[in-house]
């Protein structure tokens, strides 16, 4: 039979996805959660393996297009049978959005719930497919089982037009459709979404013959435009803070191996930094707020973005909930966070909900730098190396000069909400966490 691999939808506000790479072409044999092909939607770039085991036999989901959610994008011909592919029996409960349909489930190693973009299509019966789900009807029990009983996928459902209140499909209308059903083409064209993402300003056609012109790849408009739309949004200002890191690099030297053999990963001091940012933001709650118009949204989980590099570009999934994490606790969601993103398991949903943001860029070394905000929080901490210094310090009430390990830190902050006082108080109590963190029982 053949499975229908549709858009699977990416997260709960995402209605389309972009087709970046097909792993396979048309004829190929490919093993069940062997990777499919490479999605982006406006959240992030994923990989989607594949649903069965079977033989590739259409592609229709074009390199760059972008299409709505449910749109077939390809057909795999496999020899397993429908209950089969969608993963167990008849008892699996169903939600309303894939009743009237059997959808063969993509496994998945995150906990975030896994896209459903398969569709079994009984080779025997070969069917019109409608156009992309782009309604939000809803259809009553009686029109779902007519659905169910003609093979009528959720996409064709779609296309049937309602005479009842809002729009309804009657099971009159149902009647109607089925009579007409036989004359209609056996395929109705696919919507592709195209839109422009940037303005352009005319100076690629001028040094068109004198330079290189490539096209931005998704990732990078993505970032391009949300980071134009901060800098329209927020009124960026800078605070600067020296922090003596000495304690926790010298800890994390004696004790990373011992911390990685009972932990299964390795302890950093990014762990340190978000543990310190998350009391400081309890101290100062509205850097962990968000601005709608004149609105003040003090949100009250604190979700703290890491900024990971990944290739061609950025990802900032927060620390969920860091208010109830211990050091330990903040350090596996912060490996989990990194393995994640590097291996391209994130879900668009895993990018949303962060309160306030963190970026280390002295891990290429920079000393310092500016960070944009990160829309919509209302600050960012940025990180530079952390260098040995000569600097002066007081002991016995007596100054001298000894070697440290000196890091700059960065506060971004959005002066509509923050102002000078909040920003240089919280960056300093930031620091002041730093330098005298407890590491007491931290093994």
């Amino acid at each position: 039979m053949l499975i229908n691999i549709e858009m699977p939808k990416m997260g709960e506000s995402l209605t389309e996805g972009t087709v970046l790479e097909w792993k396979v072409k048309v004829g190929d044999t490919i093993e069940k959660d062997q990777t499919l092909l490479e999605i982006a939607t406006d959240k992030v770039d994923s990989e989607i393996p594949s649903p069965v085991t079977g033989k590739v036999v259409e592609i229709t989901g074009e390199v760059n297009q972008t299409y709505d959610v449910g749109t077939v994008i390809a057909r795999i011909e496999t020899d397993v049978d429908a209950n089969s592919a969608a993963g167990g029996g008849s008892s699996t409960p169903k939600t309303e959005a894939s009743a009237g349909k059997e959808s063969a489930s993509i496994p998945s190693s995150t906990s975030t719930p896994t896209p459903t973009p398969a569709q079994v299509i009984p080779t025997s019966e070969p069917k019109a497919s409608g156009p992309p789900v782009t309604d939000n009807r809803f259809y009553s029990p009686a029109v779902r089982k007519i659905a169910h009983a003609e093979n009528i996928s959720m996409g064709e459902l779609a296309s049937v037009s309602g005479t009842g209140k809002k729009g309804r499909v009657t099971k009159k209308d149902m009647d109607t459709y089925l009579r007409t059903r036989g004359t209609q083409k056996a395929s109705t064209p696919v919507t592709v979404v195209q839109r422009e993402t940037l303005p352009s300003s005319g100076l690629a056609e001028k040094f068109a013959a004198s330079a290189d012109i490539m096209e931005m790849d998704n990732m990078r408009r993505r970032i391009a435009q949300h980071m134009r739309q901060s800098l329209d949004t927020a009124a960026h200002v800078y605070t600067v803070s020296e922090c003596d890191m000495s304690r926790i690099m010298n800890f994390i030297a004696s004790n990373g191996e011992g911390f990685k053999t009972k932990h299964s990963h390795s302890l950093t001091v990014t762990h340190f930094i978000t543990y310190a940012v998350r009391d400081a933001l309890v101290k100062f709650p509205l850097v962990n707020a968000s601005l709608d118009g004149t609105k003040i949204i003090k949100h009250r989980a604190i979700n703290v973005g890491i900024a990971v590099a990944v290739k061609d570009g950025l990802v900032v999934p927060p620390v969920r909930n860091a208010e109830n994490l211990n050091l330990v606790g903040i350090s596996k969601a912060v490996s989990e966070i990194v393995r994640k993103s590097r291996n391209k398991q994130l879900m668009p949903d895993d990018l949303q909900g962060s309160t306030f943001s963190i970026t280390n860029f002295g891990v290429f070394g920079s000393l310092a730098g500016y960070p944009i905000i990160n829309q919509p929080n209302v600050a960012i901490l940025g990180v530079g190396i952390i260098k040995k210094r000569p600097v002066v310090i007081e002991m016995d009430g007596t100054d001298a000069i000894a070697i440290r390990q000196i890091c700059h830190l960065t506060l971004g902050f959005d002066h509509r909400l923050i102002d000078g006082a909040m920003g240089s108080s919280f960056l300093e109590t930031v620091v002041e966490n730093l330098e005298n963190f407890d590491l007491d029982g931290i093994i």
